[in-house]
């Protein structure tokens, strides 16, 4: 009788360590904040990104998400898309050091941009993409930091502030970042046109690495799915084998 118990104990416990084991993998594959499309916006041009906000929580929505621009590499113009559902705000700040923007000089930047439910909220399981108009990019730096805080409807806030290092592990909460490519003939020297003239143009052109991206990020989310209801039956079926094996024992 004791044979059998230890048995059925070791099956439990091994099917349930596979299971929480590949929900934890599929759980960390899809749970991050970002900014896309990442290494597709030239120095000194304008760009147009989406901040893609996932919702990693299964009894919670997500209903605000705030977006920090950095201060040190600060943009004069950062235009939000409407997003259906949603209630977006610009707030900005006076800059100790004024920019210059087509021969004019900028006294405040764009510091961050909120958005809020209203009618609308990430749901579990669901992911919602926030589009910006971002410019002018500064040309002194290789990326954009955007720290980021994610709200849910339980009052639970999610800070995406690190930052990553190169060549170090990934922290718990990254930052999402804004790769910049080398600035193009057309970007250099500040020849950028505002956003609605030329700043379309590589919207598009954004926009067709931007569908690559996502249908990579969703090919990864499919697969990490997978595996997660994949590990719960490896669970489940070690918990049966055990019981059979401790009935047949005890018979």
């Amino acid at each position: 009788m004791s044979v059998s118990r230890t048995f059925l104990t070791r099956a439990a416990l091994a099917g349930g360590v596979a299971a929480s084991s590949v929900l934890l993998l599929s759980g960390t594959a899809f749970a991050h904040v970002s900014v896309q499309p990442q290494g597709e916006a030239a120095k000194g041009g304008y760009a147009t990104v989406n901040v893609k906000v996932p919702n990693e929580r299964d009894n919670a929505s997500t209903v605000k998400v705030e977006v920090n621009f950095p201060t040190d590499h600060p943009l004069a113009s950062v235009m939000p898309q409407p997003v259906p559902g949603w209630k977006v705000e610009v707030t900005k700040a006076k800059l100790a050091k004024p920019l210059e923007l087509h021969g004019k000089k900028i006294n405040e930047a764009v510091a961050k941009v909120t958005w809020t439910a209203a009618g609308s909220k990430i749901g579990p399981g669901q992911f919602q993409q926030f589009p910006l108009s971002l410019g002018q990019l500064p040309e002194d730096t290789d990326k954009l930091v955007l720290k980021a805080v994610q709200t849910y409807d339980n009052n639970e806030v999610v800070r995406w502030i690190e930052e990553p290092k190169d060549g170090a592990a990934e922290p718990e909460n990254p930052a999402p970042v804004l790769k910049l490519s080398a600035a193009s003939a057309d970007h250099h020297g500040g020849a950028a046109a505002p956003a609605d003239d030329k700043a379309g143009d590589k919207a598009g052109h954004h926009d067709k690495g931007g569908k690559h991206e996502e249908a990579a990020a969703s090919s990864t989310d499919s697969a990490a799915r997978v595996l997660g209801v994949v590990g719960i039956l490896v669970g489940l079926a070690g918990i049966a084998f055990g019981v059979l094996a401790g009935r047949r024992r005890s018979a």
